[in-house]
């Protein structure tokens, strides 16, 4: 279900759900959820099921229960776009965790800060921990690590024969990580690796190394 990788002397677990946990800070990283994007397309009549608006939230659960973090640092694009009813479900949902809550901005983050201040979240445009730098958009800075999203990352599995295979992954470079897109209601981009590139692909509940 997960891999463990060092950065910095630091110790980092990656998680099947997209998910990075910062061992030695109990924080977990999560980028990309996309709260609001059923309810949005639902609005302009996609035929998308209501049921699906819980899905992201059991599998914040499920990541939360699993490490027990003191702290979740959210990478961007933590809603879709304006205010829906699933705002409704977020109130209740950080209503019932005893975690500290704090969200890098990402683009689609238009909601008002009021709104998540209100709920007792940070508001930031970029973090800077031990050498770490949390951003949404990839941001490559001499001297720090950057931990990032935005650009849902995939990779591509080519078989023996023509058959091939598309999955979201953890993307990592010698001075960055970009995390896949925790949402369930979102698309991903397919990178090209290096070959001093790592790749972490999700399949069936795993986290493989490519």
């Amino acid at each position: 279900m997960t891999q463990n990788i060092r950065i910095y002397d630091h110790e980092f677990i990656l998680h099947a759900s997209g998910a990075v946990f910062w061992k030695g800070k109990a924080t977990l990283l999560i980028s990309d959820v996309h709260l609001g994007k059923v309810s949005h397309f639902r609005k302009f009549g996609a035929a998308v099921p209501l049921k699906a608006i819980g899905a992201n939230f059991e599998l914040l659960d499920e990541v939360i229960a699993y490490f027990n973090p003191e702290k979740i640092i959210f990478l961007g694009d933590l809603f879709h776009a304006h205010l829906n009813t699933e705002w409704i479900y977020f109130e209740a949902w950080i209503a019932q965790i005893a975690t500290e809550v704090i969200l890098i901005n990402g683009n689609h983050d238009v909601i008002s800060p009021l709104k998540y201040e209100a709920l007792g979240i940070e508001i930031h445009d970029e973090l800077i921990l031990d050498k770490c730098l949390l951003t949404h958009h990839p941001e490559p800075r001499q001297g720090y690590f950057n931990f990032c999203g935005h650009i849902h990352p995939a990779v591509k599995i080519q078989g023996s024969g023509k058959q091939s295979l598309r999955l979201p992954c953890f993307f990592k470079t010698q001075d960055q990580m970009i995390l896949p897109a925790f949402g369930k209601f979102t698309g991903s981009y397919t990178l090209k690796r290096k070959k001093e590139d790592e790749v972490y692909a999700l399949a069936e509940g795993m986290v493989i190394k490519i």
